[in-house]
């Protein structure tokens, strides 16, 4: 079976431009050390926004390789993908991020759910987990509580995995299961229960991406109460590997942290449990990369910092449009963000700041990061005028996008520093 390394860093790049930038900053890593590997990762909402198809993401990854000369391992993630739009992905990804979030809640058939807890009642009662106190308790009722709230959602997960497999055969790619786009956390035994169940579906999940307390809003810190993410974030581990001894799930199964870029203040916790657990993990940092280039746009000035500028002020018109999509992961104040006059006047490292994930800066605005971070699609109707642009300014651009995923990603979470 192809199997996914210990540390895994999803690497999305709207236009598939930064790829080699982005590899350097694993290639740092692999100079420091420890292995990540890159995982180019893109949802076809976004390939329908930016008019492009999966094979570009594919060439994009392989070109990068080749260019650095990396020898480890490196995947392309069919991401969110769904039933009816997995096809398109087959022949370029070998990592398929399956999305059965919007299944949650829709009830399994009685008998699924009946047989299931005649099947486990060892999940019934108190179960021992080690490194969680007390282990976790359930009953038959909430057992079958669980079942009825996930069963539906993971047997989609199997239909979707069998079909992938009829098409590109078992063992050949990486399965990821999303769960995280759903209104409440995933308690430790809500994520053992959708674990068996997905063992008795014989589906040989890697990574698993359960929705964890708090807010993780796309491209901000997060929000919430961090000792109790990082206990919640513990016990999951836990859970998993009470799982995968008890159940037979593959022993790569790891945890995927989704909306993962800049969600600094959590990057201690989780790098304190991986190692606490010897545990994998799979970051996804997907939008960043485009501010990024947003950022080395500006700081390239003249044409750049005019069509950074001309994005902004195109995004703010359209606003209502652009978040509505996003609107469960984003916390716009529209009264803190610049007018488009006031842009207007910033120079180069002015509007660079704004949008620069510096939290010590008091001129970075966390409302312009995330407008813009939903803006990409103002890029991406302006098209070879955006583009071209971005291939000008590729040096400041790449500076930027390497450092990023260095310096705030990777040292923080893999290497702890």
């Amino acid at each position: 079976m192809l199997k996914i390394a210990k540390y895994s860093i999803g690497v999305g790049d709207r236009f598939a431009q930064q790829a080699e930038a982005q590899l350097r900053a694993c290639v740092l890593a692999a100079e420091k050390g420890v292995e990540v590997i890159p995982v180019w990762n893109k949802s076809n909402r976004e390939h329908m926004i930016v008019g492009s198809e999966p094979s570009s993401v594919r060439a994009a990854a392989d070109a990068a390789v080749k260019k650095l000369g990396w020898q480890k391992m490196h995947h392309v993630d069919a991401d969110h993908i769904r039933l009816e739009t997995v096809d398109r992905f087959v022949p370029h990804s070998d990592f398929f991020t399956i999305d059965v979030a919007d299944s949650i809640g829709k009830p399994a058939s009685a008998e699924s759910v009946k047989a299931f807890a005649d099947r486990h009642p060892e999940l019934s009662g108190r179960i021992e987990i080690a490194g969680i106190e007390g282990g976790i308790n359930s009953s038959r009722a909430e057992v079958e509580r669980i079942a009825n709230k996930f069963l539906f959602a993971v047997q989609e997960a199997a239909v979707i995995y069998r079909h992938i497999a009829k098409l590109k055969g078992e063992g050949k790619f990486i399965t990821e299961v999303s769960m995280d786009e759903t209104d409440s956390p995933q308690t430790p035994v809500e994520l053992l229960v959708i674990l068996v169940a997905l063992a008795d579906e014989k589906v040989p999940i890697q990574t698993v991406a359960p929705k964890f307390t708090g807010r993780f809003n796309k491209g901000v810190d997060y929000v919430g109460d961090v000792a109790q993410f990082e206990k919640e974030f513990n016990d999951d581990l836990c859970v998993i590997r009470f799982a995968i001894e008890k159940y037979g799930l593959p022993d790569t199964l790891k945890l995927s942290v989704h909306s993962g870029s800049d969600k600094f203040s959590i990057y201690g916790p989780i790098h304190r449990a991986i190692k606490r657990h010897n545990a994998g993990l799979h970051l996804k940092t997907a939008g960043t990369t485009w501010l990024e280039e947003i950022i080395g746009l500006a700081e390239a000035g003249g044409e750049g910092l005019a069509l950074a500028k001309e994005i902004y002020a195109q995004a703010l018109a359209h606003i209502d449009e652009l978040c509505a999509p996003y609107a469960t992961v984003i916390d716009i104040d529209r009264s803190k963000l610049p007018s488009t006059e006031e842009i207007a006047g910033w120079d180069a490292a002015r509007f660079a700041a704004s949008v620069r994930h510096d939290q010590k800066s008091p001129h970075f605005n966390a409302n312009v990061r995330q407008l813009l971070h939903v803006g990409f699609k103002v890029a991406a109707k302006k098209g070879e005028t955006y583009l071209s642009l971005v291939r000008k300014c590729e040096e400041t651009i790449a500076r930027n996008v390497t450092g990023n995923l260095f310096d705030r990603h990777v040292k923080p979470v893999f290497l702890g520093q």
